[in-house]
């Protein structure tokens, strides 16, 4: 990440956007600020941006409906799309809408800057977004940790039947091997 680098972080949570904001000033990175659809508008109107923060739920508003109006203005932009509400159908469609990265809240600044430095270090990552599976995969694996490895209250959580779950578990285990 340069010292260059300028952000434009777009959430409805003022007290999450002014610790942002200082935090990644620390870093050596500006950002600005825009708590709306229309103020995020405005200000890729005013001034270019390397990257953006884009909050899934704007005060009732969705930033999916917003990341293709953003990446119109400024093609080249790099969205993240952060939110406390993940799921795989909306990280896929946040992908096919243009994010090069999805991340859940809470997150720290370094996890944000990663978010964005290991698209640069790999740069078929932009190409190539995760696949169905491996996001499905990655969310079993989260709630069986949550749930230590239970696979019955795990599968509870998922709304799945565990055979079900069981299943999927040893195919990808024995696609792993």
């Amino acid at each position: 990440m340069t010292e260059a680098a300028t952000w434009l972080l777009v959430d409805d949570d003022e007290a999450f956007l002014q610790v942002l904001q200082r935090a990644l000033g620390r870093q050596g990175i500006r950002a600005a600020i825009a708590r709306t659809s229309d103020q995020a508008r405005q200000s890729l109107a005013g001034q270019r941006f390397d990257h953006c923060v884009l909050d899934l739920n704007l005060a009732g508003e969705s930033g999916l409906q917003l990341l293709p109006d953003l990446l119109a203005r400024q093609p080249d932009l790099e969205i993240l799309v952060l939110t406390g509400y993940g799921s795989i159908a909306t990280a896929v469609e946040a992908m096919r809408r243009g994010a090069v990265n999805y991340l859940c809240k809470p997150v720290t600044v370094n996890q944000l800057i990663a978010g964005f430095d290991s698209l640069a270090a790999s740069p078929e990552l932009r190409a190539e977004p995760p696949s169905v599976e491996e996001m499905e995969w990655e969310h079993i694996q989260r709630v069986l940790s949550e749930h230590d490895g239970n696979v019955s209250a795990t599968a509870r959580a998922l709304n799945m039947h565990r055979r079900t779950l069981q299943r999927k578990l040893q195919k990808h285990s024995l696609w792993r091997n």
